[in-house]
């Protein structure tokens, strides 16, 4: 995309979140949903080791959902989203005297990024499932070793770019194995390599649809070497075999092998190693 695209894709993703913020938060509330509690937090956690008095940062921070999570385990959290209207439920779901500082911030803007939250270094950054609504992620790899001290982490977690992407077709079909007819569950994909752009629904009966900036799972880890992280830490996760199906070709225990979520784990050098 040039500039233009990549600009008008942001503003559109932007009105899309603020009009969607209210429902968002009325899904999520603080609670989560199979996606956050089942697959992404349990890795989250594991791979941030989180500390306490640790600073860690939240991007994309939604409603505050994680940001009070990494809270209660003792961290010092810094949340910031684009959207005004996802700030003021996050604010508005966090106590007073909780460890967490909110800021209405763009992702997309490495300078500001900068100004705003480059004065304590962090010891980790988390992105949770937001990297693919973002219309341009240079920005902020290239800000991360700014803001995060030396070893700092930056875990992050996506819809699986392989398989749970905008031209996935969940399929069920009956097959004769040794014998037996059985009803096996598959997905189907059309598109991976070229990064593209879709447009859905996060979640069902939302007001406005917004945009899907869909990649290889290569063009994620790529920006990250590029600014100097390794990747020491990778999880992809599926719903167990006995998991239930919200809807009948929903993600859910028929899909046990096809991971929907993965989530990483990327690294900076110590200071003084190269």
């Amino acid at each position: 995309m040039d500039f233009d695209e990549i600009r008008n894709a942001h503003d559109e993703t932007r009105r899309a979140w603020e009009a969607n913020a209210r429902a968002w938060d009325e899904c999520m509330t603080d609670a989560g949903n199979d996606f956050v509690n089942v697959l992404c937090w349990p890795a989250l956690e594991r791979l941030l080791v989180v500390r306490v008095g640790q600073r860690v940062l939240d991007i994309a921070c939604g409603n505050g959902l994680l940001s009070l999570r990494l809270a209660n385990l003792g961290a010092e959290v810094v949340g910031f989203d684009f959207s005004a209207n996802l700030i003021e439920l996050a604010r508005q779901r966090t106590a007073p005297d909780a460890a967490i500082t909110y800021h209405v911030l763009d992702a997309t803007e490495g300078s500001a990024l900068e100004n705003a939250l480059g004065g304590r270094p962090f010891d980790a950054a988390l992105c949770n499932m937001a990297l693919f609504d973002i219309a341009d992620i240079d920005p902020l790899f290239a800000t991360l070793p700014k803001l995060l001290k030396p070893g700092g982490i930056f875990v992050f977690s996506l819809t699986h770019p392989a398989f749970n992407n905008a031209s996935a077709v969940h399929v069920a079909e009956e097959l004769d194995v040794s014998g037996e007819i059985r009803t096996v569950y598959s997905v189907k994909v059309g598109r991976y390599m070229t990064p593209y752009q879709a447009r859905g629904l996060a979640i069902r009966g939302q007001p406005q649809v917004q945009v899907y900036f869909e990649r290889p799972l290569e063009y994620y880890l790529n920006r990250g070497f590029r600014n100097n992280f390794v990747l020491d830490g990778f999880e992809e996760r599926a719903f167990p075999p006995n998991h239930p199906q919200g809807h009948p070709l929903g993600w859910g225990g028929k899909f046990s092998e096809i991971p929907p979520v993965l989530v990483a784990r990327m690294r900076l050098p110590e200071l003084g190693v190269k």
